[in-house]
Order: structure tokens, then C-alpha cells, then sequence
């Protein structure tokens, strides 16, 4: 038993690891959480959708990060159980862990908002496994024309995107570069030019939350690539080869990509305490649990304040977050008082293809595209973590611009021929292990 005490943490992304890290030279023993051995870089994950980088690129093992760091322990689990006044939490296979501090970050989910076959039919790009799934699919519908081309007629080339905000607008992007530009060197008797991608988009604009000249210049952009916008429609249904609109408008598609919302992880749930929109916890100006100084929540899961505004559910307000508690968790051992969270704006970013990005600096100025396209990438790469991953992706990302080509376009599927090999007796995926499935716990 330690002589520190004793922080545990839920959650290896952007926020848990910012909590850890904080908490490096600090006298306190961390046990770190989360039910996959790998921490995701979740900003790429649609470059790992539209075959541009490899999985493995984009995720990078907790142990491996925490390497230096002798006071973090990693444990591999799932958080079912939360006894606030035991001070204990319990994992999936009924262990459990006391803590002095807690701190929750488990992020988010998929919010279909109640949507008919949303949750059955629809592609989320939230997870390392959902990247995977969806560039199985989209291989996988190009497979199926090039072999019976009049299955393009049934909307197998037809690519819906739900959401046009930054993930959604990325993932198009993308995808319209693989379908227009590389594919037709692969697919040499199949017409990809009837390859479809359409962006149906609640609100009036794409990626909304920009400025008036990025938000224009970002429309202009995707149609020049061939996108095609439904702006002002929402989803009324999503079945297995279709998606309806709220205006009637039926379309045909194996490939709904659900881009539109997150809500709070359902751990949230666990904690017991009041929740606002999304699920997301209520907090104290420090982001401690109110009437638990003991209990933090960070990233997406809490109702993250500055100024007295709620905070969107992004990338750098789990970072900025995560520090946060990090250093408030120190303050508290060191006998001092908390502060309140400031948020630092540093602007927003986003891609629509390659070589054209936008850029909204916090001084309200504003940069598109090539330049606002370096200067994305090299953002990006900084913040990946591992120097093996930085030099994959930038391997990667130089490649694809010099060659237009994408070495990552495979499709990873537990086949018949290694249902044979099961029966051998060699060493295989667990039961239970889902199509692509890495290896990670669920």
C-alpha cells in the first residue's frame, strides 16, 4: 500500500492524460483506468476512415506514454460500480479500487437524439474501432460494385454524412479525395464517378461555429469536390440501405456516417449527481463534483465552465481541463486552495480535403486554404502522441501528397479462412471479438 495518496483516474484521453501528466512531480500514487490498453488521437480518427493513416497511427499505448512516469499505473477495465461515500469505485471483474481522489473523464458518445435506426444502421466516428468499421464499409461497398456494378443503382455508392461540423466536413473531404482521385486507378471497369457523398445538415451553414467568410469559402470548397449539401434537412429514419428526411426526401445508402453529437459517457450515470445537457455532470468553478471536493469530472463528461459560460465538448477544453484538475489535485495536497477553470481560446481548425483548411485564431482573424492547410498538419502532428506515430503520420501524409496514393486502404474482417485456422488450434481473437476488432477490451 502506498504512503501517497491516491488518485484514480477513469479515462486515457485527452483529459485523463492531462490529469496524470500534471501530476508527475507530485507526491501521489496514479492509478489510470480505461477498458483499452491505447489512448486515441480522436482528430485523425477520420484520416484512419478514409484509409489515409493507419489505426495504429493514430493510437498510442498508455503504458508506453507513461513509461518515465513511475508514480502512474495503468490498469485495464471497465468502471460498472461508484460508491461515493465508500470511496470506492468497481470494475468489471468485481475488483475494487479505494481512492482519496477521483477523477472522471470518460468523455463521450453518439447522440442519435432518439433518431429510428439510427443506432442500428448508422456509422459513428467516435472510437478506434468505429474508424475501422467504417473503412471496412466503404472498401467493402467498392468491392461490391466493381463485382456486380448494378448494386450502385441501390445506393451502394451512396455516402451520407450526418453533421456538418468540423468532423463531418473533415470526413467528406476525405472521402472525396479517395473516391475522385485515387480510387479510379484502383477500380479500372468500375465508374467511381457515381460515387455520391451528401452532407444533410440540420442548421443553414457548414462548420457553423466559423466566421461568415470561413463558413462560405468551406461550402464553395466542398461542392467544387463534389459533396453535395442538404443543409436546413434533418434525419428522420436510418434503415439498412436507406436514410429519410424530415422533408420526405428518401435516399438510398449503405453508408450513413453519423457526425451530428455527442452526449456524456454513461458513467456519468454511475456518479449519481446532477447532470445538465447531454448528461453532462454539474460542477463546481474548479470542475469538483459539488459537495465532493474529493471527486473531479473533466473533458466531456462535465459541465465545463469559464467565465461563467458552458464550454463546447472539444479537444482543448479536455486538455485544458484535464491540466487543470491536475494542478488543483496538487494545490489541495499541498494544503492550498483551488481555482477556478480558465479556459484559454486558441482558436478553431478544421480541413476540407487536401490542401485546403480553414483557421479561426482567437484574435477573430482568419486563414484558408493551402497555408491554413500546413498550418493544420503541423498542429496535428505536435499534438500526437510518440515519436513513432509522428513520424508514421508524416510519412504517411507525405506519401499520399507526393503519390496520391493510400497504403491503408485494406479491409480487416475475421474471414472464413481464419475460422480454419481456429479450428487448428492457433491463437486467435477472443470470442465474442467484433468485426476489426484490435484486441482492445470493450
Amino acid at each position: 500500500m502506498s504512503k501517497y495518496p491516491h488518485v484514480v483516474i477513469v479515462g486515457a484521453g485527452f483529459a485523463g492524460l492531462g490529469v496524470a501528466e500534471q501530476l508527475a512531480h507530485v507526491p501521489v500514487h496514479v492509478t489510470l483506468i480505461d477498458r483499452h490498453n491505447y489512448h486515441t488521437f480522436q482528430p485523425l480518427l477520420y484520416q484512419v476512415a478514409t484509409s489515409l493513416l493507419n489505426a495504429e497511427d493514430v493510437g498510442a499505448p498508455v503504458r508506453s506514454i507513461f513509461r518515465s512516469q513511475e508514480n502512474v499505473d495503468f490498469r485495464l477495465g471497465t468502471v460498472t460500480g461508484i460508491n461515493v461515500p465508500g470511496r470506492k469505485i468497481q470494475l468489471n471483474d468485481g475488483e475494487e479500487i479505494s481512492y482519496d481522489y477521483l477523477v472522471l473523464a470518460g468523455g463521450a458518445t453518439v447522440n442519435y437524439f432518439g433518431t429510428p435506426g439510427a443506432a442500428e444502421h448508422a456509422f459513428p466516428l467516435y472510437t478506434l474501432m468505429n474508424a475501422v468499421r467504417l473503412r471496412n464499409q466503404v472498401m467493402q461497398r467498392f468491392e461490391a460494385a466493381a463485382g456486380d456494378p448494378t448494386v450502385i443503382n441501390d445506393g451502394a455508392l451512396n455516402f451520407v454524412v450526418v453533421g456538418a461540423g468540423p468532423t463531418g466536413v473533415e470526413t467528406a473531404g476525405a472521402l472525396s479525395d479517395l473516391f475522385y482521385n485515387l480510387l479510379p486507378n484502383d477500380y479500372h471497369q468500375l465508374a467511381t464517378d457515381k460515387a455520391r457523398i451528401i452532407i444533410v445538415e440540420m442548421g443553414k451553414e457548414v462548420l457553423a461555429q466559423f466566421k461568415e467568410n470561413l463558413r462560405v469559402y468551406a461550402r464553395q470548397e466542398l461542392e467544387d469536390r463534389g459533396v453535395e449539401l442538404r443543409l436546413g434537412e434533418a434525419v428522420a429514419e436510418v434503415g439498412p440501405t436507406f436514410v429519410r428526411l424530415k422533408s420526405g426526401e428518401e435516399i438510398k445508402t449503405h453508408t450513413l456516417i453519423w457526425a451530428a453529437g455527442v452526449q456524456a459517457n454513461p458513467l456519468a450515470h454511475l456518479l449519481g449527481m446532477p447532470q445538465g445537457r447531454g448528461g453532462r455532470v454539474k460542477l463546481n468553478p474548479d470542475l469538483s463534483v459539488p459537495d465532493h471536493p474529493e471527486i473531479f469530472v473533466v473533458g466531456d463528461m462535465g459541465e465545463v465552465a469559464s467565465e461563467g459560460k458552458t464550454l463546447p465538448q472539444l479537444g482543448s477544453v479536455a486538455m485544458q481541463s484535464g491540466e487543470h484538475v491536475g494542478r488543483q489535485i496538487a494545490r489541495r495536497i499541498a494544503g492550498e486552495e483551488t481555482q477556478a477553470f480558465e479556459y484559454w481560446d486558441k482558436g478553431f481548425m478544421a480541413t476540407i480535403g487536401r490542401g485546403s483548411a480553414v483557421v479561426e485564431f482567437p484574435n477573430q482573424r482568419t486563414l484558408h486554404g493551402p497555408l491554413a492547410y500546413f498550418a493544420w498538419l503541423g498542429v496535428h502532428l505536435a499534438l500526437l502522441n510518440g515519436t513513432r506515430n509522428r513520424i508514421e503520420t508524416l510519412w504517411n501524409w507525405g506519401w499520399s501528397a507526393l503519390t496520391h496514393d493510400r497504403a491503408a486502404r485494406i479491409i480487416i474482417e475475421r474471414d472464413d479462412e481464419t475460422r480454419s485456422v481456429t479450428q487448428s488450434g492457433a491463437d486467435v481473437a477472443p470470442p465474442g471479438s467484433k468485426q476489426g476488432d484490435l484486441g482492445a477490451s470493450s
